[in-house]
């Protein structure tokens, strides 16, 4: 494995085209039709929790953490999480998905969902979702819909939607 320094800050919005061309390589056009993107269309992610990766002067990774709703409970969606096929392997993702916990834990979040695989996710603190508990606006497969809870947050019960109560 060839080892690369990262440089983990927050995602600026100057990242922007850059993270776009990430996950339109990484997803394809496809990724729009997909469920957890829809749960996030025209709900802006946090900036204090989302982050990229440099490699260099390169945007080599990003991860991102957009609010929502199960039910009645505050929580995060995470994702995208996406790494250059340039740059796979070598532990951006990883130190990504680190960056963005500990600071959701720091601002004092509670839930955070995504769908994924549960050997990548689960040294961060993801387990899977009881079957039914918690249900999306689209198909996902209930073996990669994942929950961690931070701050002693309660495992919610409901349906997700995009952005948080005012």
């Amino acid at each position: 494995m060839k080892q690369t320094m990262w440089v983990i800050r927050p995602e600026h919005i100057s990242d922007n085209d850059a993270i776009e061309a990430l996950q339109a390589e990484a997803f394809g056009p496809g990724r729009f039709a997909r469920t957890a993107f829809r749960v996030r269309e025209n709900v802006p992610h946090r900036p204090d929790l989302s982050f990229v990766g440099h490699a260099g002067d390169k945007v080599a990774g990003s991860i991102r953490l957009t609010p929502i709703r199960i039910g009645t409970s505050d929580a995060l969606l995470l994702g995208p999480l996406t790494v250059s096929p340039d740059f796979k392997n070598r532990g951006l993702g990883k130190a990504l998905m680190r960056t963005a916990m500990e600071a959701a834990a720091a601002a004092g979040d509670r839930i955070v969902l995504l769908v994924g695989d549960a050997p990548y996710y689960s040294p961060f603190g993801f387990q899977q979702v009881p079957p039914g508990r918690i249900t999306l606006p689209g198909p996902v497969d209930p073996a990669r819909l994942l929950v961690a809870l931070l701050n002693d947050g309660d495992l919610p019960e409901g349906a997700v939607h995009g952005g948080v109560s005012g």
